[in-house]
């Protein structure tokens, strides 16, 4: 048995941890309406029927008369009530479910943020424990709420959505597409099926666009694809079955060194795209490759780095035949479409040689072969000598036929000892040796020589080529046809162990060249160490540039002391920097350089560039060096990173000491300021009592703004020392908006206040302490810098998965660029229109305490005049979808 034919063990693994595991299945929609849930109940009152014990433990039917018909058909599991800031909420009863365990629950909103006190944070937590349990679940997920996609999903529809499921809960899924065509989702919507008229018109004018919804319904078809393909080779790779067995496109483009290679690349790029599937370029090393002339080495270097900037995977497998090698990467890789060219060739080259085509065509069943030709008739010729001939170095030929006549020394000598036939035999010692030694051609040629003299010396009549005895004749074809299998054997087993030991002493560099980078402890002394390893390994010159702390790059080591860039070199390795594309000679950007330069990365970030060139002005890398230049950059790019963060962790260890004792000083020095304005309070309440006078007034409202300022330093910090306690409940907009406006009622004097807050709003879970403090820092902040006798609006606005609450002022406004830095701590923004006293902790504290509540915070100027306008952000999550679940009746 092969090793292709061999059950995976990683395979075997999987399934051994699957065992006594229940099942997950997701009902996957692309939005909100498609039917999730109703045919969730759908299949599961069909197993009801059918004699499964299935229980529902969530189900969310939304007011949907359709869906609520459904729920009858299955047992009910009651919620359990969890007591949270004098309110009753309810979720999923997950002991109650374990203890009563069904074959079959049925948890609904996969995505779902569970209540404070609950088991798990996330209901797909509590899903994981019931298939721990062995019990199988139904569940249903939109697809914005994919983790790996929430990104994408957010660029085009303008909404964030903040309750998310990893993608390796979908890995280990079963997935059911359910699925609807815009224009009838968007009509649902319209006859109120999905949400409450009022919301629907809000979600029609936003997120659900024909757009947004076509775009939504293609994700999830992808993902879907996407899990039911890895599925599927999981399943292959256990079973150890063969085939192709696509469920999506897996391209294969095999790059040669014949001057069309790149136009293969493109070809294959452009039938992945077209397929929508995913492709890799690959190149065959064989023993033959090691004798390519420059520029033929120059041709596979630059299809390969091309074909790795249109974003294929590129490799280079080492194989003994080219056949060999593209069969056995497509049959791993699970290949199915393969993209060749096809040179023009003579009729005797192809009777001699056979055609790598036609054989791909009929020993890869399942494969579709794309046969592209290539034009060979302009390409420039091979320099002169630049590859050896094929037919072996002439030592290899003085050695065999020196063996060839010492065998026959031997055979005369033992002659009359041994029989005619045994005699024979002994002419296969140079063959062999001849084919291990110096390859095919060499060993033919040994077999050829030990006939003639096997039949000159030993075949009667001795001393002719003469064959008197016929049978002596088939002794001579024997001893060719054993001769050539014997070459054709050895000769293979010769190569497997040249390529066996090229690998060997690659694996045997990278570890050592590990090993050294490991031990140093300075990014200097890696620099250099990287420079003077990859230039032995590789043969070529090294640099490593960084960017200088003024201007343009430096080199920061080199395998080459005293090696000076030129203009053109340091503007190719800056480009790398800015782009992180390979750049130089052998590459597709600015190859006028004499030097190749390659990105060394840390994550998405490049650290540093690496440059290569060779003495004699020669292609920097050659094609088998590849692998082995992106193995020694990325462990050098390893290293580099791993410094790095020991760098940054020593100076978080300083910031976080020097911080940790500036919160105790602001800490020590509140506490002793607001003992003496406690005092000040009082005695100006007492002499209020006493008299009237205007002093007074002052006195007091400095006291408070005092005593406001010494808070804000309090809880600024509270914050950086992450000492917060959330007492989190339900609060009602008007209340929280109306108590702030009349606290900050002397801050806003001169100021008209208009109120933009509807009563109909759903309640927000916060700290109505925090929350309170964040909106008079949002007000005094109004205040101050709004144009006297303005106006300032506090407007609360429902938008599809979030409520926004912003306080919008009539003053100048921010300067450009400001938007994020009004929010640093002491941040003030100086200027002739901004003249405004303050600390500039403020805003600061309001951001800290939004973000430890689960809320955003943004600033911008107003669009219709001068102004600005903060704005508090509140995801679904936070929000009270039924508004009286969070008040006392």
């Amino acid at each position: 048995m092969s090793e292709r034919d061999r059950p995976a063990p990683e395979a075997f693994l999987r399934a051994a941890a699957q065992e006594g595991r229940g099942r997950l299945k997701i009902f996957l929609g692309a939005a909100p309406g498609v039917g999730k849930t109703f045919e969730m109940l759908l299949q599961a009152a069909a197993r009801s029927r059918a004699g499964v014990d299935v229980v529902a433990a969530v189900i969310e039917t939304h007011g949907r008369l359709e869906t609520e018909a459904l729920t009858k058909e299955v047992e009910m599991l009651p919620r359990r009530s969890i007591s949270y800031a004098n309110r009753a909420l309810t979720e999923m009863d997950l002991e109650g479910l374990l203890e009563r365990r069904p074959q079959l629950a049925l948890v609904d909103e996969l995505a779902h943020s569970n209540a404070p006190g609950s088991r798990h944070p996330k209901r797909y937590q509590d899903v994981e424990e019931l298939l721990d349990a062995g019990i199988d679940v139904y569940s249903t997920l939109n697809i914005q709420h994919v983790e790996s996609l929430n990104d994408v999903v957010a660029s085009f529809t303008r909404v964030r959505v903040r309750e998310t499921v990893p993608d390796n809960v979908l890995e280990q899924a079963e997935i059911e597409v359910v699925d609807i065509p815009p224009d009838e989702l968007i009509e649902r919507l319209k006859q109120g099926k999905v949400y409450l008229p009022q919301e629907a018109t809000r979600a029609l004018s936003h997120f659900f666009s024909r757009t947004n919804l076509s775009a939504l319904r293609e994700l999830a078809l992808r993902r879907a694809a996407q899990a039911v393909d890895a599925r599927m080779l999981e399943d292959l790779r256990a079973q150890a079955l063969g085939g192709t067995w696509g469920a999506s496109e897996r391209i294969l483009v095999a790059v040669s060194e014949q001057p069309g290679a790149e136009e293969l690349v493109r070809a294959g790029k452009r039938i992945s795209d077209a397929a929508h599937g995913t492709w890799s370029a690959i190149h065959i090393e064989t023993p033959r490759t090691q004798h390519l002339g420059e520029a033929e080495q120059r041709r596979v270097a630059a299809a390969l780095n091309l074909a790795s900037r249109l974003g294929a995977a590129v490799a280079t497998v080492p194989a003994s035949t080219v056949i060999e090698g593209l069969k056995s990467y497509a049959a791993e890789a699970r290949t199915t479409q393969l993209v060749v060219g096809k040179s023009t060739r003579s009729r005797w080259f192809e009777l001699r040689h056979g055609s790598i085509v036609d054989r791909l065509v009929r020993e890869t069943p399942g494969v579709a072969v794309h046969v592209l030709p290539i034009d060979t008739a302009n390409a420039p010729p091979a320099r002169a000598g630049s590859r050896h001939s094929g037919w072996g170095a002439p030592s290899g030929y003085l050695w065999t036929a020196l063996l060839v006549a010492v065998v026959t020394v031997i055979g005369s000598g033992l002659f009359h000892i041994l029989d005619l036939g045994n005699v024979g035999l002994l002419y296969l010692l140079p063959v062999m040796a001849a084919a291990s030694l110096f390859g095919l051609r060499t060993g033919l040629f040994a077999g050829l020589a030990s006939s003639l003299c096997y039949n000159f010396f030993f075949l009667p009549p001795t001393g002719t080529l003469t064959i008197a005895n016929p049978e002596n004749v088939i002794s001579i074809f024997m001893l060719l046809g054993v001769a050539f299998v014997t070459s054709q054997l050895t000769s293979r087993v010769r190569a497997q162990a040249v390529l066996a030991a090229s690998s060997a002493r690659a694996n045997a560099a990278l570890a050592g060249f590990l090993r050294q980078l490991t031990a140093l402890g300075t990014a200097e002394e890696v620099a250099e160490a990287a420079c003077h390893e990859i230039g032995l390994l590789l043969g070529v010159r090294v640099v490593i540039l960084e960017q200088g702390e003024t201007a343009g790059l430096s080199i920061k080591a080199t395998s080459a002391p005293g090696a000076q860039l030129e203009t053109m070199e340091l503007a190719a390795a800056q480009w790398v920097l800015d782009t992180g594309q390979p750049a130089g000679r052998g590459t597709g950007s600015l190859t006028a350089s004499d030097w190749q330069f390659q990105p060394l990365r840390a994550g998405d970030t490049v650290v540093a560039v690496l440059g290569l060139a060779r003495e004699d002005g020669g292609e920097p890398v050659r094609s088998d060096q590849l692998s082995l230049l992106g193995s020694l950059a990325d462990q050098t790019s390893l290293a580099l990173e791993r410094l790095s963060l020991e760098s940054r962790m020593r100076d978080v260890d300083k910031v976080r000491e020097r911080d940790r004792l500036r919160a105790a000083l602001l800490s020590s020095v509140s506490h002793d300021l607001r003992t003496p304005l406690t005092s000040i309070l009082g005695a100006a309440a007492e002499l209020r009592q006493i008299t009237q006078h205007a002093l007074l007034d002052t006195i007091e409202s400095e006291a408070l703004r005092l005593n406001r300022f010494v808070a804000n330093l309090l809880d600024m910090a509270r914050v950086e020392a992450g000492a917060l306690r959330l007492d989190l409940e339900p609060v009602d907009l008007t209340d929280a908006v109306s108590a702030a406006v009349h606290d900050t009622r002397r801050s806003l004097e001169g100021h008209s206040i208009i109120l933009e807050v509807m009563p109909d709003l759903p309640l927000v879970t916060v700290d109505p302490r925090l929350f309170h403090h964040c909106l008079l820092n949002l007000l005094d902040n109004a205040g101050r810098y709004g144009a006297a006798g303005t106006p300032i609006t506090v407007r609360a606005e429902r938008f599809y998965g979030e409520l926004v609450l912003s306080v919008i002022d009539e003053g100048p406004g921010l300067p450009p660029g400001a938007e994020t830095q009004v929010f640093e701590t002491f941040r003030r923004l100086e200027g002739s229109d901004r003249a405004v006293s303050g600390t500039g902790l403020g805003l600061a504290i309001v951001k800290g305490f939004a973000e430890s509540m689960g809320m955003q915070v943004e600033a911008a100027n107003r669009e219709d005049k001068a102004g600005a306008r903060f704005s508090i952000r509140f995801p679904e999550a936070l929000l009270v979808r039924d508004k009286l679940q969070g008040m006392d009746i």
